[in-house]
């Protein structure tokens, strides 16, 4: 499949990884079409901040409607749908939002691809649904574990994309990215949480768990790979994991973005940000073995070289301000 000049649709553009996705995608040649959450305030999230944002038709909606998938999906040639809620702690208080948007919204898009006849739909998933790692590195057949109701919300999306292929011969595959960073990302997540706080000047910094480790990919790594599970020809109904096969651990990532800020604030402990036991993912390590053989991906950035790049990008007092160092976002 040639993602240049194509007619494509992100769903969740507006979003961290989806506004990093719609401009590798203008930059590659395609005609991206890209779905906003509506707001009363015609605010487009992270599509603002786009050099290219000219080169990009953008809609609003809500992928939990049925019609306005349909509509939006008519004379697309491929769909990246990454419209998701995602924030773990959130989905423990509100886990109906999760599965009306995840679930729901996932069928709604699939529905709406089968019926505009689109060459290829690429569902996204999350290295979450594995839960803690049974055996390391994790490759697609590793069982999944629904460790949260975001990831329980996750694997259902991913059953209904793969029931379309299997059911209706929908050509749908499933991008499973493992832990994504870089420029633009929510404060809940781990890495803007301790760049804000230090940016800040705290001295004091809280964090959760520090002995968890994951496979952080920086996002243009995520991106490409992205681009190429698009690019494969055939692979209906696969799953392809897409990470960096190294992994950190919370506490080593918090000293090595002290090191890059030359700070010597110091770590606490904070039970709000600690998961219920049994919900804790202890150990995420990918292996993108599969997505290599079939396209040639690999990521390129380093961690050292992510991470320098992500604290330059959240220590501009620009873009610092948009963030609340104070406020725990969950």
């Amino acid at each position: 499949m040639n993602l240049k000049s194509a007619r494509v649709l992100v769903t969740g553009a507006d979003g961290f990884i989806g506004s990093h996705l719609a401009a590798m995608l203008v930059a590659h040649g395609a005609r991206v079409t890209a779905l906003s959450y509506y707001n009363s305030f015609n605010d487009w999230g992270w599509l603002e901040a786009l050099p290219c944002l000219k080169e990009i038709q953008v809609v609003t909606g809500d992928v939990r409607d049925p019609n306005l998938c349909r509509e939006i999906a008519k004379d697309q040639d491929v769909i990246y749908h990454l419209a998701a809620l995602i924030p773990i702690p959130y989905s423990y208080r509100a886990p109906d939002s999760f599965v009306d948007t995840n679930v729901r919204g996932t069928l709604n898009i699939c529905q709406a691809a089968r019926d505009a006849g689109v060459a290829k739909l690429i569902h996204t998933s999350t290295s979450e649904v594995y839960g803690s790692a049974l055996y390391v590195p994790i490759d697609e057949k590793h069982p999944l574990q629904a460790q949260s109701p975001y990831s329980a919300t996750k694997i259902g999306a991913d059953a209904i994309a793969y029931s379309f292929w299997a059911s209706f011969g929908l050509p749908a595959v499933i991008a499973r990215p493992f832990n994504t960073y870089g420029p633009r990302q929510s404060a809940r997540a781990v890495i803007p949480s301790i760049i804000i706080q230090l940016a800040a000047g705290k001295r004091e910094i809280s964090l959760g768990t520090l002995t968890t480790t994951r496979d952080f990919t920086f996002v243009e790594d995520t991106c490409r790979g992205f681009l190429a599970v698009g690019e494969l020809d055939g692979h209906g109904g696969e799953v392809f994991n897409i990470g960096s096969n190294t992994e950190i651990s919370v506490g080593d990532l918090f000293a090595r973005i002290g090191a890059i800020l030359k700070s010597d604030a110091k770590l606490v402990a904070d039970p709000a940000r600690v998961r219920p036991e049994n919900s804790e993912v202890q150990r995420l390590l990918c292996d993108h073995r599969k997505l290599r053989q079939a396209s040639g991906f690999a990521p390129s950035v380093t961690i050292e070289e992510g991470l320098r790049a992500t604290c330059k990008w959240f220590t501009d007092p620009a873009n610092l301000k948009r963030y609340k160092s104070d406020l725990y976002n969950v």
